[in-house]
């Protein structure tokens, strides 16, 4: 049987070992329907390669705005239900259905925190050094991903710990700018 999706409407990222779908529909019957070719074809490709597709990481997201509400969509494979998510960890970056970036935030700030630990204790010995455990421990955390998350709102608590993480290099006080 011969099934056919708009390469135009969705595409296929491969990294490693996962596979992501992303398909583009704003009509959502078409939009399940789609989704239920592309499990075909993925399940005639895995079966064709004597694979099998992980169902506990198996699971979908639909984008939304702010205003708008989730639409329950039922997705099957091999009559099994594929789950909703709320967010998705794609590359070390979390990822929620509205884009605020507020999981990702929330997962890198005891990241942050832990390293401005680190370099306060790092200080009594390590004068000198400073900077290369700050770029060691907090900037490679800070920069992984800030073109997607830096203009968020949410992203004002980790620019607060940067300055946190530079007073405490350059001795100042809380109050100093």
């Amino acid at each position: 049987m011969k099934y056919t999706v708009s390469k135009k409407n969705s595409s296929i990222v491969l990294f490693a070992d996962d596979t992501s779908v992303i398909i583009s529909e704003p009509c959502l019957m078409n939009f399940e329907r789609k989704l239920n070719i592309v499990f075909q074809i993925m399940k005639e490709w895995f079966n064709s390669n004597f694979l099998s597709l992980n169902f506990d990481k198996t699971y979908y997201m639909q984008f939304i705005t702010k205003n708008k509400f989730l639409n329950k969509i039922n997705i099957k494979h091999d009559n099994k239900m594929i789950l909703q998510t709320n967010f998705v960890k794609f590359l070390g970056i979390t990822i929620d259905n509205t884009l605020n970036w507020k999981q990702h935030i929330d997962t890198i700030i005891p990241k942050l925190n832990n390293a401005c630990y680190i370099i306060r204790r790092s200080k009594l010995y390590l004068s000198n050094a400073l900077k290369m455990v700050y770029y060691a421990f907090f900037h490679s955390v800070v920069s992984y991903g800030l073109i997607f998350r830096g203009n968020s709102t949410k992203s004002k608590r980790v620019f607060k710990l940067q300055k946190r993480a530079i007073r405490i290099i350059m001795g100042a006080r809380n109050n100093d700018s």
